[in-house]
Order: structure tokens, then C-alpha cells, then sequence
């Protein structure tokens, strides 16, 4: 039996529309309508977020609020990293995506000698630079800070010293870049990329597995071939943003894309990687009830979040 700690990062500067930063207090809110003490049962940390700056000037345009974004990785690697060596199996619940470079950073730390795989369930790539990114939000840049990328080759933007000096941080918080090997990566779901991204898919050779392909060949082969491709990793870190699920249903999140996964099918999916003992932390993010009608993605997600822990548990 894993001892869980939920960690709440209501973080929503990386993200472009407001409202993610209540994602998380909408899934609370999901459970309570469902008469669930879920929230009760475990430990919890909340990790002091930096929105203030939402209502300050931008400075760097090309990685918008990436001052508020270190301190966020500073904050989030720590607990996560304290977490796993106090023993905890860390389910990180955050706002926008921008949060996942801190705790895929807080994994390593706790672990420096292992071989990390991710398990990225999500519409988008989210391997942006400053140097590529077409929008400047950062929730389009955590997995490029975890394998250590410029994408320099794809450049579009020159962003200035400031930027860069605080972009060379992220990557090397801990002091160890890269965290994760671009072929240690599995995206599920992944359908909403720009040519700069693609460009580095294809360079590394990045394990894609489509919608159609989780329809066709059903979540537990799904499972079972990414979990073979990942065989030389020690710990697997699983990431799920709601946008991974189809437009139609996902309503509450900022950047919804068409043909994506089931609400079945992804619970199936999360809840049959939580069974794997290498899976070392599970990260929900990009909520935003503001965007929704009736708390649907909230509900959705926290559906996904009780099955997963479930299993952890009895596992």
C-alpha cells in the first residue's frame, strides 16, 4: 500500500485564459457533491501560487511571467522531492501545465540516479521554447525543460538575456539537465502541435500513441505497450491534462481539442498505468470551471483522481 500526499499547486500564470488556479478547488467541490471524503483521508500541501502577477505588465513575452514560473518550480520540486524521500507517493493537483517542469524536476531530485519515464496524456506537445513558442504561455513549455531543449533550429524569436538567463534556470533547477530523455517520453492523446514541436518529435523519435489507436486497441494494450516501451526506466511519472479528453466534454479547460479520449477511456488508461510499481507520481491539471457548465470537467477529473488513488491503495 502506497502512502499518498496530495499536493495543490493553484498556479495558473503559464496558462493563456484565466481561471485554471480554481481547478482545483472545483474538483474539492466535485467531491463533495459526490459525498466523498476523498480530501479528507490524506495528508495535503498547498504550494503558494504567484497570480498576483496576472495583473501586472508582462515582461518577457516570449515566456510570460517566468519569474512567478521559477518561483512556482522552486516551490513545487521541493515538495514533490521532500514527498517521495519522506516516503509519500506525491498526486499533484495543479492549475495550468506550466506546473509539471517543477515536479518532473522535484522526482529527479528526490531520485538523481534514475532513469525517468513520462507518461504524457494531453492534447498538446507542451515541448515549446522561448525561442519557438507562438504565444509566450509557459503551459506550452514543461516538457522542453525537462529534456533540456532550446529547439534553437526552429527558432523564431530571439527573446533577450533576461529571458534566457531565467529560461537556462528552469531547465537546470536541481542542477541536473536533462531531467528525462526525449525517448523516455510516451504522449497519449497528443493532437494539437506546431511544426516546431513536430520538429523535435521527429529529431528524438517521441513514442506518439493517437486517440484512434487507444479506441482500436483498448487502454490495457494501450498500457502494456507503453509500459514495454518504457522498460529501461526505473520510476514513471504520469501526467494528465483534461484537455487529453474530446472537446465535446471538455468544456472546463482553456484549450479544448476535438477527437479526443472518453471519459472511460482515459480513467481506464490512468487507473491501469497506476497499477505499474515503477509509477513513482500522477500530476491532474488544467481545470478551469469558469469555462464549464455544471462542474462536468471538475466532476470528470475527480472520477479519474478516486479511481487512481483506489487502485494505488490497494496495489
Amino acid at each position: 500500500m502506497k502512502n499518498i500526499k496530495l499536493i495543490e499547486v493553484p498556479s495558473e500564470i503559464g496558462a493563456g485564459t484565466r481561471g485554471a488556479s480554481l481547478g482545483i478547488d472545483a474538483i474539492k467541490i466535485a467531491a463533495l457533491d459526490y459525498m466523498s471524503s476523498f480530501f479528507i483521508h490524506f495528508p495535503s500541501e498547498r504550494i503558494p501560487a504567484e497570480n498576483k502577477l496576472l495583473y501586472e505588465p508582462i515582461e518577457s513575452p516570449y515566456a510570460k511571467r517566468i519569474k512567478g514560473i521559477m518561483s512556482v518550480y522552486d516551490k513545487v520540486s521541493k515538495s514533490v522531492s521532500d514527498s517521495i524521500k519522506q516516503g509519500f507517493f506525491p498526486v499533484v493537483l495543479s492549475g495550468d501545465h506550466s506546473v509539471s517542469g517543477g515536479t518532473i524536476a522535484g522526482i529527479k531530485m528526490a531520485k538523481p540516479k534514475s532513469k525517468i519515464g513520462v507518461i504524457w496524456i494531453d492534447a498538446h506537445a507542451d515541448l515549446h521554447t522561448p525561442y519557438t513558442t507562438p504565444s509566450g504561455n509557459m503551459h506550452g513549455m514543461p516538457l522542453a525543460t525537462a529534456i533540456n531543449e532550446d529547439n534553437l533550429e526552429s527558432a523564431v524569436h530571439q527573446p533577450d538575456d533576461e529571458t534566457i538567463k531565467n529560461w537556462n534556470y528552469l531547465k537546470n533547477i536541481g542542477k541536473i539537465a536533462p531531467k528525462v530523455l526525449p525517448e523516455d517520453i510516451v504522449y497519449i492523446s497528443i493532437r494539437d502541435f506546431e511544426k516546431e514541436e513536430k520538429f523535435l518529435i521527429d529529431k528524438y523519435g517521441i513514442k506518439i500513441i493517437s486517440t484512434k489507436e487507444v479506441r482500436s486497441k483498448g487502454p490495457e494494450n494501450i498500457v502494456r505497450s507503453a509500459l514495454r516501451y518504457l522498460s529501461d526506466c526505473t520510476d514513471i511519472y504520469i501526467s494528465f491534462d483534461v484537455d487529453c479528453l474530446d472537446s465535446a466534454i471538455s468544456k472546463g479547460t482553456g484549450t479544448p481539442v476535438g477527437n479526443g479520449l472518453r471519459e472511460r477511456e482515459a480513467e481506464d488508461l490512468v487507473s491501469k498505468f497506476m497499477q505499474n510499481r515503477k509509477v513513482c507520481c500522477f500530476e491532474i491539471s488544467e481545470v478551469n470551471p469558469t469555462l464549464d457548465k455544471e462542474n462536468l470537467m471538475a466532476e470528470i477529473a475527480f472520477n479519474i483522481l478516486q479511481r487512481s488513488v483506489n487502485v494505488l491503495i490497494m496495489s
